[in-house]
């Protein structure tokens, strides 16, 4: 999601630079500056700059450079009196010198307006251009980005599977010392001729049942190789679904450590969560 795209056009006497910069975020938001001459088309700006970068935090700078000759300015007094009066206020409220205040009035928005026209209709096609030049810039930035991104998710999962596995190896001799712990408590607490071997056996199977983690690992191998399917489509906008399937393989990881009660187990678990987490770190960058 994040990127940088340049580029500049040149519509009649002036020169346009555009500056395209996206960082991570969860939705749509525009930092926009451009010179007044663009203020008749903001809307449409902004809605290109939508359209084409999906979401993040995208900071646009616009700027003008005049080729031609030098362009006649006003001042716009009323605006400049506006400024004046509080900053004046100010100033002798905290026995300040007011004598300066003209140059740095001068630099305040909307002082000093360019007498120069708007864009033509067909200086506005060729801003367009230079705007979609500097989209495609960014968007190949984040392609590139998406192709590493990529990699370290699918080796995430590669992490997460090999601890399964490990886990899968374990299960038969947890369940074995499951089993013997419990007779052993058994016959430890009760006398010989008062175990009920039948009822001892349904007791048994019972909790044994209840610890079984084969349903977790089941389940967490399928949203693995879902998660492989959805990193390889071309779909737009699939981040938000790759995050909902790391929800549903942290909730399998996290079942399989309440269920396991083995120090072995307990262990992967908290590594495949480590995976887990940076999974989900690197997920928030994904369109």
């Amino acid at each position: 999601m994040t990127g940088f795209g340049r580029a500049s056009v040149s519509v009649g006497d002036k020169v346009l630079s555009i500056d395209l910069k996206s960082l991570n975020g969860k939705q749509f938001e525009l930092q926009l500056k451009m010179p007044a001459i663009l203020k008749p088309y903001e809307f449409e700006i902004r809605k290109c700059l939508a359209e084409n970068l999906g979401r993040g935090t995208v900071d646009c700078q616009i700027s003008l450079k005049e080729a031609g000759p030098s362009v006649p300015v006003s001042i716009n007094t009323q605006v400049a009196r506006s400024y004046y009066q509080p900053l004046a206020q100010l100033a002798t409220e905290l026995g300040l010198d007011t004598t300066h205040l003209l140059p740095s009035l001068l630099k305040l928005p909307d002082v000093i307006v360019s007498g120069g026209d708007g864009l033509k209709e067909e200086e506005w096609e060729l801003f367009k251009k230079g705007l979609q030049e500097a989209i495609k810039a960014i968007n190949k930035h984040r392609n590139e980005e998406g192709k590493a991104l990529e990699v370290d998710l699918l080796e995430r999962i590669n992490q997460i599977e090999k601890r399964q596995t490990a886990i899968t190896a374990l299960d038969p001799v947890r369940r074995e010392k499951l089993r013997a712990s419990m007779n052993k408590s058994m016959q430890e607490h009760l006398k010989e001729e008062a175990i009920d071997r039948n009822r001892l056996e349904q007791e048994l199977i019972y909790y044994i049942e209840k610890m079984d983690i084969t349903e977790e690992l089941v389940r967490l191998s399928n949203h693995c190789s879902y998660f492989r399917e959805q990193v390889a489509t071309a779909e737009e906008g699939k981040g938000k679904k790759l995050s909902f399937i790391l929800q549903e393989i942290g909730r399998e990881i996290n079942t399989t450590g309440s269920k396991a009660y083995d120090a072995g187990i307990q262990r992967l678990v908290v590594e495949m969560k480590d995976e887990l987490e940076k999974a989900k770190e690197q997920v928030l960058n994904i369109l």
